[in-house]
């Protein structure tokens, strides 16, 4: 990721493929003459294929075979409203800012931002899913339900459970810091962990294992992170679900209703 720079190296042909307007056979195939032809390497054109063969295929299977009772799903029980800077991007959080610019301006983000940045936040805010999956097929030029809701309510909030990957894609400041150019030029500090003036990503995060330590604790993808709590006392877990709710509050996070 990279402050102002919408497009990076992504294929652009998303919304023309949701849209029916080019054929995803077609597109891998020429794909792979490039690398036949001595144009494309060997790693773009697999990747690339890839994301459309495979996940792309993948993500329509989900919603086929799990529809209706998949849209209900809320594994957290996520009860909290989608905060207004989601819509018009007035936030200090510079990387927030730069994805809500570039999905306001272009009706598009690529997927590091749409995954990592406003998925990841939401769930670690607790936005409920429906809000989340709202938000997602107002405002991107390629969301239609049935790649969109698997891609939100799966992949960037674990509302599924689970259905879509084995563990939720929550994550602090710290990966962040380290996917992009953000963290420089922001008004938080990604190394605090606690405070006003702390990263809001670090804030959350704790709190969130916390929060959801019955459903995810078992999980031995996670099983690194709840070792760090476990090594704490339970006065400091339950400060950092504390903190975590100071800045769910703070950011418009309250709950719905």
């Amino acid at each position: 990721m990279a402050a102002g720079q919408p497009w990076m190296w992504h294929g652009m042909v998303s919304t023309s493929l949701n849209l029916g307007l080019i054929d995803p056979q077609e597109v891998c195939r020429r794909a792979e003459a490039e690398y036949r032809s001595g144009r494309a390497p060997l790693n773009a054109v697999e990747g690339f294929i890839r994301q459309i063969l495979g996940w792309r295929e993948f993500v329509r299977g989900i919603y086929w075979s799990k529809m209706p009772e998949y849209g209900a799903r809320n594994a957290f029980d996520a009860d909290r409203a989608l905060p207004w800077f989601f819509w018009s991007g007035d936030t200090d959080m510079a990387c927030v800012a730069d994805a809500v610019r570039s999905t306001r301006d272009h009706a598009y983000a690529h997927h590091i931002q749409r995954l990592m940045v406003t998925g990841n936040l939401a769930m670690l805010l607790g936005v409920h899913p429906d809000a989340v999956d709202d938000w997602y097929m107002v405002v991107y030029a390629d969301a239609f339900e049935w790649v969109e809701m698997p891609n939100t309510r799966g992949m960037a909030t674990f509302a599924d459970g689970g259905i879509m990957g084995t563990k939720p894609y929550a994550a602090s400041g710290a990966y962040i810091n380290r996917m992009g150019n953000y963290c420089a030029g922001c008004r938080y500090d990604v190394k605090l962990k606690t405070g006003e003036a702390a990263c809001p990503f670090n804030r959350l995060y704790w709190g969130f294992l916390e929060r959801n330590r019955a459903r995810l604790a078992g999980n031995p993808r996670l099983a690194m992170p709840y070792r760090t709590l476990d090594g704490w006392d339970a006065a400091r877990r339950q400060a950092l679900v504390e903190e975590a709710e100071a800045c769910r509050t703070s950011l418009g996070a309250v709950r719905a209703g």
